[in-house]
């Protein structure tokens, strides 16, 4: 096991006990246990909230330490950045809780990673802390949940397996959701409304959220018009219709993202975009418009007072989310279809175990922070990272033998 910083814990889970650090907490506390082999810590704004999770958490979970922060307190986020090696943060909306532990992170080197889907808060993170997270060691890994592991890291699989078999990477890939079976959190959609509010207020954020680039460098652009599902179509590599896919938004922009950091390793004309299946014939096709008015007409009312309170009325609210059952009994099927520019094609799938957003997303959240405690070299630079660039092979051995996931090549041709 390799490390980088000295530090009295591995990691520390920050927002234990948010619905989402809950599962990732109990998670860790089933596979590594409490301050064994893996040394860690729970940490939140309430002492008597924290206390209550280790007495949920029964008597393996009894001498876990706590360290009590809230997530505007500077000074005691900063106390805590420098008694651990790794962050993992649940505490979302990130665009209105999570900058000043990002701040704290570069600022004392400590390595960091959350389950953010929010594309304009990556962003202005990056804008506003790269050339200091490089400058301190600090390596920050966003998207670490169902967006966008299984998309960045999916790619990732596929491409590798493309440059085995074909020689070169695949220009142009496809992500579709062929099934999936979960529930929404509270915090989820409180981050989705605050993203619908925000774009509504600002034209220059509803531009940028528009730009499949808008988390590359600057230098990284393509000639070719990038693919972006607006509404229902027919899709025949799987004779189906489609409907956008709502994490969509924030998956391209992390796989572009991906490729930039690689130095344009899918080519610099490389398309990517996603959506979900909606099924075949008739029933397909009035399925995936319903889809699309339903997930317009969210985003439409989110974004304004006087409708936003009647959609809160009718949607989980933060700390709510599916049951344990729920959790176990959900899963995922996505396919990536990708071709070269000789017209080479190579389909992959990646598939979960659990529900995506809550029960998959605890156990790859915890492998991503373990990950970064324990398998990247410390040589590896500071910055903004993405799950794959930083992450890679060590995450997908990680995500495979621990997390529930697979991935495999289905068909090449």
């Amino acid at each position: 096991m390799t490390t980088s910083k000295n530090a009295t814990y591995d990691l520390v889970v920050f927002g234990a006990t948010s619905f989402v650090g809950q599962i990732l907490t109990k998670y860790l506390l089933d596979n590594y246990g409490e301050g064994k082999d893996v040394k860690w810590a729970l940490a939140g704004r309430s002492e008597s909230k924290l206390k209550s999770l280790k007495s949920d958490l029964g008597k393996d979970g009894e001498n876990l330490p706590v360290i009590v922060a809230d997530a505007s307190d500077e000074a005691a986020l900063r106390n805590l950045c420098e008694q651990t090696r790794v962050v993992i943060s649940t505490v979302g909306p990130y665009a209105l809780y999570g900058e000043p532990l990002v701040k704290a992170c570069v600022e004392t080197g400590t390595d960091y990673c959350d389950l953010t889907g929010e594309v304009q808060w990556i962003r202005r993170m990056i804008q506003t802390y790269e050339e200091q997270a490089k400058a301190s060691g600090a390596r920050i890994v966003h998207c670490c949940g169902f967006d966008s592991i299984p998309s960045d890291m999916g790619v990732w699989f596929l491409q590798s397996k493309a440059e085995e078999t074909f020689g070169v990477p695949c220009q142009d890939v496809r992500m579709r959701v062929k099934a999936a079976k979960g529930g929404m959190s509270g915090g989820t959609v409180a981050s989705m409304m605050n993203i619908a509010r925000e774009a509504a207020a600002d034209p220059k954020l509803r531009k940028e959220l528009a730009n499949p680039f808008s988390l590359c460098p600057p230098e990284h652009r393509s000639e070719t018009r990038q693919p972006s599902l607006k509404g229902a179509e027919f899709d025949k590599t799987f004779n189906a219709w489609l409907a956008p896919f709502v994490m969509g938004a924030i998956n391209t922009r992390i796989v572009h993202r991906s490729n930039a950091l690689q130095s344009a390793r899918y080519g610099k004309e490389f398309t990517y975009d996603e959506a979900m299946i909606t099924g075949k014939g008739n029933k397909g096709r009035f399925t995936a418009y319903g889809m699309t008015a339903a997930l317009a007409s969210f985003f439409t009312a989110s974004a304004f007072k006087p409708t936003s309170w009647l959609v809160n009325k009718f949607v989980p609210q933060p700390g709510e989310g599916p049951s344990p059952e729920e959790q176990e009994n959900g899963f995922y099927d996505l396919r990536f279809v990708g071709r070269t520019p000789d017209g080479k094609t190579m389909i992959t799938k990646v598939t979960g175990d659990r529900d995506p957003g809550y029960g998959s997303t605890g156990k790859m959240l915890g492998e991503a922070g373990m990950c970064l405690a324990f398998d990247i070299p410390k040589e590896k630079e500071g910055g903004f990272w993405t799950p794959s660039t930083l992450l890679d092979g060590d995450l997908l051995e990680r995500l495979t033998s621990k997390a529930g996931l697979t991935f495999e090549v289905v068909e090449t041709r």
